[in-house]
C-alpha cells in the first residue's frame, strides 16, 4: 500500500538521495524555505531545506523494498517506531506541499537598531549599531566615538551581530 516516509540523509547529501530516489520511480518532497542570511559578506536569499537531512517520500513496500530504499546512496536510514518505519499522513504533506514560510531570516542576520562588535580593522573590538546595508557587501554603522556618534560604513564580514 503506498504510504509516505521519512528518511534520515547523510550530512550534505540530500540533494542526491532524492535525485537517486527518483530515479527508482519514488515520489520525494523536501520542503524549502526562503531564508535571507549573509553568506560571503553578501546579504541574500537562499533556499534552504526546512528540515535539514529529513527527506519525505512516498512509495509502495510491497513493489519497492525499505532495504532497496534504505541502500539507495546518501540515504542513512529511515525514521523508525519500534522495527517499522514510521507513516507520515497524507494531510501533513499536504500542508508542507502548499505552505511556503517567507520573511525568515538568519538569526545572525543583523537588522536596524541591533547592537554589533566590530571584528576586523581599525575599530576592531568596539560595540556599534547596526543601522542599514549599504550596496551588497557593506553596513552603515553607528559608533560612539569620544561620545559623539559617527555613522561608519563597514564591510559585512568584519563584524558579527551581539
Amino acid at each position: 500500500m503506498q504510504a509516505w516516509y521519512l528518511l534520515y540523509c547523510k550530512r550534505g547529501q540530500l540533494q542526491r538521495a532524492q535525485d537517486h530516489l527518483e530515479r527508482q520511480a519514488v515520489n520525494c518532497l523536501m520542503p524549502t524555505i526562503a531564508l535571507e542570511k549573509i553568506v560571503r559578506g553578501k546579504r541574500t536569499t537562499v533556499d534552504e531545506p526546512l528540515f535539514p537531512n529529513y527527506l519525505f517520500v512516498e512509495f509502495d513496500p510491497e513493489v519497492i523494498h525499505t532495504t532497496t530504499i534504505n541502500a539507495t546512496r546518501g540515504v542513512s536510514h529511515f525514521v523508525r517506531f519500534g522495527m517499522q518505519p514510521a507513516t507520515v499522513p497524507s494531510d501533513v504533506i499536504h500542508q508542507l506541499s502548499i505552505h511556503k514560510p517567507e520573511g525568515i531570516t538568519d538569526p545572525e542576520t543583523p537588522y536596524a537598531g541591533d547592537d554589533v562588535v566590530i571584528t576586523e580593522g581599525a575599530f576592531e573590538g568596539l560595540q556599534a549599531i547596526f543601522t542599514e546595508p549599504d550596496g551588497e557587501a557593506r553596513s552603515m554603522l553607528l559608533l560612539n566615538l569620544l561620545n559623539k556618534q559617527v555613522l561608519q560604513s563597514v564591510k559585512n564580514t568584519d563584524f558579527r551581530k551581539v
